[in-house]
């Protein structure tokens, strides 16, 4: 996937001339296309943008690597647009450097586009989710995501992802589901990912108003979900259980009996999904650690190391016993800065990092993997994700262990500022809106006329538009007499559903969930900033 700017400002660009677009005008010809490896690319960089960090160097590296290099003739590739669509083309040619081009234009692609309109609601959702990077240019390779592009731009329906469980798809209201888990038994317990589980209630993301609902729905019926569905990523898999059945002749709950025969339960949670059993916590653990106390009113809100999908994704590590050039090649193959060393049962026996080798070969020219290996960082995915940004920055990675202290995964600094600034990104929306709004509001209606339309004990309260809620800008912008005083050649009623919908999207957006906003979510926000940027163009 190839961005068209921050904010699309080289869609028109793209589209009109057929070609993929990137920025970094500091670059010239000679510095891309002359370059053979990373490492010049770097340099290059480097060279370019000499106040930037190393961190950003390497992020700019890799991205313009991919560009030039990694990316082949006949690719798909996936340009999103600033309108609620996608456009789909196919790589034509190499890399290619206009010096003439306007700024911003000049590193491009040839590509002949097949699609350009592409509803984003022709895309499911898991798919979407991966198009939400930040990243300029990233290879969107999860979920059959090429077989899929292709698909639909050839028309054709989304086929979804080549692992998804088809007959979650039939659970298409909680009743089916209740009454899956009654046939089915604690012999057979029914296991799909927590997007498949939300979707049963219509939902996407876990807000607290959904997941109140669902919870107590499940305990209506005395249903559990193990672990809890309110913990890992959107992609997890999780079991559904009568929980609250009672005891066989035995004495003993499903959840107990589940528990107690550690390989079913494994298979249950784990074996059906790929990726769930590449590094989830282990099943036995999880059921045992992981079930909420329906006593308990005070169950903390939190955002886990759990919730990020590196935490849940196994990385790739080097077993006691290796060479440290096994350890070396795999850093330099993968652009890692580090490496897990694990033992036989996949627990975390220390870290190797090109910082340790260096001075390991202080001390011995060839080391071996021993001596360059130190004590490594772990953390719990149960652990409170905020807790460990502080390590994360000062030494760039925290492992993740599983209940059974297996490692699982491997959070970076990288993976938090893609985390966070995909958090932070729909906040930066908001807040655009809200400071145009106050400000073309101030400019052109008197005081008395935004007072008019507060409730009456408030009005001594606003001084300036800076005092109006979100929603009362609907009910200023409605009045004639408001509206015509914008000078606005814009449909009103166009704009104040725009302005209802973005209301609705705030205010979404203020209740906690642990899942991210996707792109298809942020299109009405996007929109309305846009026209107001279209209408106010002053900085």
């Amino acid at each position: 996937m190839v961005r068209a700017g921050e904010n699309g400002e080289r869609e028109r660009s793209a589209l009109d001339e057929g070609v993929l677009v990137v920025g970094w005008d500091r670059l010239t010809r000679g510095d891309l296309a002359d370059s053979a490896t990373r490492g010049d690319v770097r340099a290059a960089v480097a060279a370019a943008y000499p106040d930037e960090g190393p961190y950003t160097i390497g992020n700019w590296t890799g991205q313009l690597y991919r560009f030039v290099h990694e990316i082949q003739s006949g690719d798909l590739v996936v340009l999103p647009l600033k309108s609620s669509r996608v456009a789909i083309g196919r790589v034509t040619g190499g890399y290619e450097y206009r010096a003439g081009a306007a700024e911003g234009t000049r590193h491009i692609r040839r590509v002949e586009w097949l699609v350009e309109d592409l509803d984003r609601r022709e895309i499911q959702s898991d798919l979407l989710d991966s198009l939400g990077s930040l990243l300029t240019v990233f290879e969107i390779s999860r979920f059959g995501a090429a077989d899929r592009v292709a698909a639909l731009a050839e028309g054709k329906p989304d086929p979804g992802r080549p692992d998804a469980d088809e007959f979650a798809a039939t659970l298409t209201e909680p009743a089916k589901l209740y009454e899956e888990v009654r046939r089915r038994g604690d012999a057979e317990p029914l296991t799909l990912s927590i997007r498949d589980f939300l979707a049963v209630w219509g939902v996407q993301r876990r807000h607290p108003a959904s997941t109140e609902q669902i919870k107590n729905d499940l305990e209506a019926r005395g249903l559990v979900t193990v672990p809890p569905f309110t913990e890992g990523t959107l992609d997890s898999r999780i079991a559904v259980l009568a929980g609250g059945a009672e005891p066989d002749e035995s004495g003993t709950s499903a959840v107990s009996r589940l528990v107690g025969t550690g390989l079913r339960a494994a298979q249950a949670l784990g074996d059906r999904d790929a990726s769930f059993g590449s590094a989830p916590p282990a099943a036995s653990a999880g059921l045992t650690g992981g079930l909420p106390d329906e006593d308990d009113e005070t169950q903390a809100i939190a955002y886990r190391v759990s919730n990020l999908e590196s935490a849940n994704r196994m990385p790739e590590c080097v077993r006691v016993g290796d060479s440290l050039g096994t350890a070396t090649t795999l850093m330099v193959l993968r652009g890692y800065s580090q490496l897990p060393v694990l033992d036989a049962d996949g627990r975390l026996r220390g870290v190797v990092s090109w910082e340790s080798i260096g001075r390991a070969r202080m001390a011995d020219p060839a080391p071996g993997l021993h001596a360059a290996t130190v004590r490594g960082q772990e953390a719990n995915g149960s652990d409170d994700l905020l807790d460990w940004i502080g390590a994360i920055q000062q030494s760039g990675y925290v492992v993740v262990r599983d209940p059974d202290h297996k490692v699982c995964g491997l959070i970076t600094a990288s993976d938090l500022t893609v985390q966070f600034g995909t958090r932070v990104r729909p906040f930066v929306l908001i807040e655009e809106i809200e400071q145009r709004l106050r400000r073309v509001v101030d400019r052109c209606i008197p005081l008395d006329r935004i007072k008019a339309t507060v409730p009456r004990g408030r009005a001594a309260q606003v001084h300036s538009a800076a005092n109006l809620t979100f929603g009362a800008y609907k009910h200023l912008l409605k009045v004639p007499e408001n509206w015509a005083a914008l000078g606005w050649g814009i449909d009103q009623e166009h704009f104040l559903t725009a302005l209802e919908d973005c209301r609705n999207f705030r205010n979404d957006l203020m209740h906690f969930s642990p899942d991210p906003v996707t792109d298809d979510q942020l299109v009405p926000a996007q929109g309305l900033l846009e026209l107001l940027r279209s209408v106010d163009p002053q900085i």
